[in-house]
């Protein structure tokens, strides 16, 4: 399918003028035959192709902009696709997708049929390991270093880790286990917030160099293999060796997890970091590298600010970023973070948690006005929602600020340290359904599924604006843990209320009725409004059902006692969701039905347009009505 629907693309040829270089290299081999100083400028060029790219576009920039010389460090050096590269976070493989044969088709990125803003195994086989959430490059490339070693195969797996990668629980997981391992892996911390050192420059370059090297490593080895025979000294030797280190590196942490630490060298200097790559690729072992980048890189603008110029839509780039004239529909995310500061000015046991998506969740002006009760717990999605559920213990509010598919990360703790124990957390679930550009990885599909079988567990679904703000405040008030789910953008306009009431705990509502009573449409979340043109068309009653769970079992009941054929709408997988909830309610009461079930298929949403997608699996207004008709006329 994805096929047919590439070749609908029109690839506009490169000017030739501008990337001389650059229309040369279709394959990583060709770097390898380019000089040092056309190496450089090549990665001016590539710059000024993601740049101009992703101006067109839209996507992530200001990580891309930082990992250009990298890329073309690693493939120049390395042998692509025998070495392995997994990237980690996959946003930061554009200039990688470019070199990699895609550049003609960098039009189309993120676009349905299109190239996907991240690593996709099905699309290249330079995208090693697929990846889109954080902190699984280390494993991945672990497991593919071992495979080489067990098959007997000579090569090389390196995982480039970065953008707060590092902060991940299962990332040390992975270090722990590989020090040990003996596996010829390379983990390049990409540290593009300086947040651990900068490099210190001409001498930390030949230090890094030098550490690297074969006389290092086998005078190192040496060394250790005398030594062995006076122990006193051996440990003389180790602490020197580390404290000579440690005079211009972090060095004990990842040596003493058994990796050869080098670094930290320049990310963006191709000087130091060929060099280094080279003689890392003759070692054995596992070797930790530490890269330091700028994000945004090369580019003013979002050098300064690259927060906004991480993800931005089309934009001008000798202009940058300009607010549109007439303000944007008020998003979901917005709705959220204005009540999480209302709610907060009026308990002050309300406290945010969020894992590293402050800006993403919405929680910007509540670290501003409440700096005291916002947590960003880094990319630690288990580590939140356990936290959380200790706080809840000492009689905190924990409000937790996380995508759906995020929360998938945390599931063993939502069930034993939230749930088993009846800890009232408020999980805020944002980039609920399809999420459009950013593909299946962010999708979120499963939420009602997984977090309705789960004792305890209750999940909202909110039809606008309004509902969501008032279900979250219907929410906060239970002495349960209690989900609300909600997409990414905006939704039809209506308004907020500016009080903090809450709706009826469980209850639906009619909001539309017919006398005819042959369909009941059912509807769970924004997909109230379609299914209210649908019943418009379909003179049907359609119910706006507010709860997932507890489902409003007397609505559902009413309903079938008054209609033929029972339809429910959900944005969220068919198996396990809502409309299984009905099922269930009907099969309790041994009430026989036709249902039927409207959603997302067993399978992966890909990238694209949020409103094709949805109509592409029949979930926008024409879609539900031609479902519905079909299923009258098949009766």
């Amino acid at each position: 399918m994805l096929c047919g629907l590439r070749k609908s693309y029109k690839i506009m040829p490169m000017s030739t003028n501008t990337y001389s270089l650059l229309q040369t290299v279709n394959d990583p081999a060709d770097l390898r035959g380019l000089s040092r100083a056309q190496l450089k400028a090549l990665a001016g060029e590539l710059r000024a192709y993601v740049l101009d790219s992703v101006s067109k576009t839209g996507g992530h920039l200001s990580s891309n902009l930082g990992t250009v010389e990298l890329t073309v460090a690693l493939h120049s050096v390395f042998d692509t696709p025998h070495d392995r590269i997994v990237w980690d976070v996959g946003h930061q493989t554009y200039p990688h997708k470019i070199l990699t044969g895609r550049r003609d088709r960098m039009a189309t990125l993120r676009q349905l049929g299109g190239l996907s803003g991240f690593p996709q195994r099905a699309e290249s086989v330079y995208d090693t390991f697929g990846t889109a959430h954080s902190s699984t490059s280390i494993s991945a490339a672990l497991g593919m270093a071992l495979a080489a070693k067990q098959k007997g195969e000579d090569r090389r797996a390196i995982a480039v880790i970065g953008d707060g990668a590092m902060t991940a629980g299962m990332a040390f997981e992975a270090l722990n286990n590989a020090g040990v391992s003996e596996a010829n892996l390379l983990v390049i911390l990409n540290d593009n917030d300086m947040s651990i050192s900068p490099p210190v420059g001409a001498l930390n370059r030949y230090l890094a160099q030098l550490m690297s090297g074969q006389f290092y490593a086998k005078a190192r080895d040496v060394g250790k293999s005398v030594l062995k025979q006076v122990p006193p000294l051996l440990e003389l030797a180790k602490r020197l060796e580390q404290q000579a280190k440690g005079m211009v590196v972090p060095a004990t942490m990842f040596e003493n997890f058994g990796f050869n630490y080098i670094g930290p060298i320049d990310g963006h200097d191709l000087d130091s970091l060929i060099p280094t790559l080279e003689n890392i690729k003759s070692l054995k072992g596992p070797q930790f590298l530490h890269v330091v980048t700028k994000k945004g890189q090369g580019y003013k603008l979002a050098e300064a600010d690259p927060v906004a110029y991480h993800g931005p839509g089309k934009f001008d780039p000798s202009v940058g970023l300009v607010k549109p004239a007439t303000p944007a529909k008020q998003t979901f995310t917005q709705v959220f973070g204005q009540w999480l500061c209302d709610m907060a000015e009026k308990d002050p046991r309300l406290v945010g948690i969020t894992p590293a998506m402050r800006e993403g969740s919405g929680m910007v002006e509540f670290h501003k006005r409440f700096p005291g009760r916002y947590y960003d717990v880094g990319i630690a999605e288990q580590h939140a929602v356990t936290f959380a559920g200790g706080m809840a213990c000492e009689g905190v509010k924990p409000v937790v600020a996380i995508y759906s598919t995020f929360l998938q990360r945390a599931y063993d703790q939502l069930i034993h340290d939230v749930a088993l124990q009846n800890l009232p957390v408020v999980f805020a679930l944002d980039r609920a359904g399809l999420v459009g550009a950013d593909g299946a990885t962010h999708a979120g599909a499963y939420d009602i599924a997984f977090v309705r079988c789960i004792p305890n567990m209750s999940m909202a679904c909110p039809a606008d604006e309004r509902e969501t703000r008032q279900l979250l405040s219907t929410a906060y008030e239970q002495d349960h843990p209690v989900c609300v789910r909600y997409p990414r953008g905006a939704g039809v306009g209506v308004a907020p209320l500016e009080g903090l009431e809450g709706l009826p705990f469980g209850k639906g509502e009619i909001r539309r009725e017919s006398a005819a009573g042959t369909v009941a449409i059912l509807a769970f979340g924004t997909l109230l409004y379609p299914a209210l043109a649908a019943g418009e068309a379909l003179d049907a009653t359609v119910a706006n059902m507010r709860w997932a769970k507890p489902l409003d079992e007397k609505l559902v009941l009413e309903l079938a006692a008054g209609h033929d054929l029972l339809v429910t709408v959900e944005e969220g997988c068919i198996m396990g969701g809502a409309g299984s909830a009905v099922l269930e309610c009907l099969q309790a009461h041994g009430i026989v039905k036709r249902v039927l079930q409207l959603g997302l298929p067993d399978e992966f949403i890909e990238h694209g347009d949020p409103a094709k997608l949805l109509a592409g699996q029949g979930l926008d207004a024409a879609g539900i009505e031609a479902s519905i008709r079909k299923a009258l006329h098949s009766r």
